[in-house]
């Protein structure tokens, strides 16, 4: 098999059209060779077999490609984006009963990392909120899904070889992180106002002490509006069709861990630089109402530069007066060896 290139006009474009001839010169297939200063990435290419990949490539196969290739050679691009249905499925309805299972089965041992210790939801409280969650899941999220899949194709998200490094991969995560975290951080804002409290956010903040099952537990039109920060950072940065599964995955993840009310010591998170984590979000419930306060979906920056952390840095630097004063005088003292943020509450 014969290759030939051929440069398409205008000559600043920097493209080309690679041909594949097979012995008696018939076309077979084509991609474009696209420059670096091309946007827009390679569509998905009809390769029969691993050789011709590689021909395309212009080299062998990794063994991930190997499993890609194997996996979505014979599947439509539309039916890969359709992954996402299943992997939300399968972590609004997993990841939490980690969390369920650390508050029945092990609690003696994690009381003392729960954030709220007061409050304590039954087994059938958890799955009521679930059956909430899957009950919007089939009426929003799901058909959100199906339908935006010409969205996803227009900003460029590719399915095709070769795949893209580790360092392509947290690079681009990376990005969308402090995108949708500085969007949603205004977003959020906004839906504490008034109107955008009464009549949409008030239904997540109905779990003042939030479990991981509440995470995606809001309003119909709120599950639509947080949608955009999450698009966002693929749009300026298209990826891989894998690096979009990561990141709604990981996404969705951390916002299970920051609502399970469990301020867990080995979580690895705690080692990620201005992360805010269960008990920082936490806050953000147990003060509820108008809350003015805490409003980063991930990172704490926005919330540091704009002054919306006060009260809840006041209520830590209270807390550790408290609790260093209860050391010193613990025989005095009855009942006071426990203070937790429940006992202070500052907007």
């Amino acid at each position: 098999m014969s290759i030939q290139h051929y440069t398409c006009l205008p000559p600043f474009t920097n493209i080309k059209i690679r041909i594949y001839l097979d012995p008696i010169g018939h076309s077979r297939f084509y991609s474009l060779v696209s420059s670096p200063f091309s946007h827009s990435p390679p569509p998905m290419l009809p390769y029969a077999t691993i050789q011709e990949a590689e021909a395309a490539v212009g080299r062998s196969l990794t063994v991930a490609e190997t499993i890609w290739f194997n996996y979505s050679a014979t599947k439509s691009d539309y039916f890969l984006y359709c992954h996402n249905i299943l992997f939300l499925f399968l972590i609004f309805s997993l990841i939490p009963l980690y969390y369920l299972f650390l508050e029945f089965f092990l609690e003696k041992y994690i009381h003392s990392y729960k954030i709220q210790p007061k409050v304590n939801l039954t087994l059938s409280d958890s799955f009521r909120c679930y059956k909430s969650v899957m009950r919007m899941f089939i009426l929003v999220v799901g058909p959100l899904q199906l339908v935006s899949y010409p969205s996803i194709k227009m900003i460029g998200i590719r399915t095709s070889l070769p795949l893209p490094s580790i360092w392509e991969i947290a690079a681009q995560l990376m990005v969308y992180f402090f995108v949708e975290d500085y969007t949603n951080y205004w977003i959020h804002r906004f839906l504490h106002c008034k109107w955008g409290y009464e009549k949409i956010h008030k239904v997540h903040h109905e779990y003042t002490a939030p479990i991981g099952f509440a995470a995606p537990y809001a309003h119909w039109a709120e599950i639509l509006i947080l949608g955009i920060p999450s698009f966002l950072g693929p749009a300026m940065v298209p990826c891989h069709i894998i690096t979009f599964w990561l990141w709604i995955g990981l996404r969705q993840i951390e916002a299970i861990e920051t609502h399970s009310g469990y301020d867990l010591p080995w979580t690895p998170t705690k080692y990620i630089p201005f992360y805010g984590g269960p008990d920082y979000h936490d806050y953000h419930h147990y003060v509820g109402g108008l809350s003015q306060s805490n409003f980063a979906s991930v990172f704490t920056y926005c919330d540091y530069i704009y002054g919306t952390d006060k009260g809840y840095r006041y209520q830590k630097k209270v807390l550790q007066q408290l609790r260093e004063g209860s050391k010193t005088n613990v025989g005095e003292q009855n009942g006071f060896s426990h203070i937790s943020g429940e006992d202070i509450k500052v907007d």
